[in-house]
């Protein structure tokens, strides 16, 4: 094997193998889109019964997204969180001179939430279907799975070239991580896109502003990494078997 393809070979499993933490750690982070809002500092009624309808089974897209909005929530792609007072008071409690302590409380979407349909007024059932926003939501969710699948597919095949000591299988091990940067920058295009039009349906309130967390960089950054595995991975096979080809056809003539 030709001293530059090895080292293509080596820079593409680095490549794929840092990509395949952050997409990993991007999957099992909640922090893919986070909200900043002012602390609620007292525990009054209508504060309890948002975090008594955050934490409850049934809690639909309007009931928790109105939680989040009020207490710093993050989203992930399994859980949702918000931050609350750790001690609470049934009155207004006395002027504060340090910052008071705050508890995360998280929830995580079953199953049945990932592929529930989305309707067009979140919250209420009799408004319709939002298909567009349904899909979206079950693409976000499906695709970062899927890549890291035929990353880990094209992980083996890489290693089946290894010990075959053969250049050219991972011509198939450069088409799945081509295929699964695609899936995951379909997913960072669905999820921005799904939170855009639910913003749009559930205006942020006053004081309220959100923004996208380091989870979703790192969705981001994968994608890039992934697309750079698969070319190193396809040129390293292609060029060697092109030129193990033509020094064949030279010794035979």
């Amino acid at each position: 094997m030709d001293n530059r393809f090895a080292t293509a070979f080596v820079i593409a499993c680095v490549l794929s193998l840092i990509s395949t933490i952050y997409m990993a750690a991007s999957i099992g982070t909640d922090f893919w889109y986070e909200y900043r809002s002012p602390i609620q500092e007292n525990a009054s009624e209508l504060n309890k019964s948002i975090w008594d309808d955050f934490v409850s089974d049934e809690a639909d897209e309007k009931t928790y997204n109105d939680a989040l909005f009020r207490y710093n929530g993050t989203v992930g792609l399994w859980r949702r969180c918000i931050s609350i007072p750790k001690n609470t008071h049934w009155y207004s409690p006395p002027e504060r001179t340090e910052s008071f302590d705050v508890v995360t409380k998280c929830m995580s979407f079953t199953l049945n939430e990932q592929f529930m349909e989305k309707f067009v007024d979140p919250g209420n059932h009799n408004s319709g279907i939002d298909l567009l926003r349904t899909y979206l939501w079950r693409c976000q969710f499906l695709l970062p799975f899927v890549s890291l699948g035929l990353m880990c597919f094209g992980a083996l095949i890489g290693l089946c070239a290894c010990i075959c000591r053969s250049l050219y299988p991972t011509i198939a091990t450069g088409i799945l991580h081509l295929l699964a940067g695609l899936c995951t920058l379909g997913s960072v295009s669905c999820y921005v896109a799904g939170i855009e039009l639910l913003h749009q349906k559930l205006g942020l309130p006053e004081n309220v502003s959100g923004e996208f967390g380091w989870s979703f960089c790192l969705a981001c950054v994968s994608a890039p990494l992934q697309f750079m595995a698969s070319a190193l991975f396809i040129w390293a096979a292609h060029t060697n078997r092109k030129e193990y080809i033509l020094m064949k056809a030279y010794r035979v003539a």
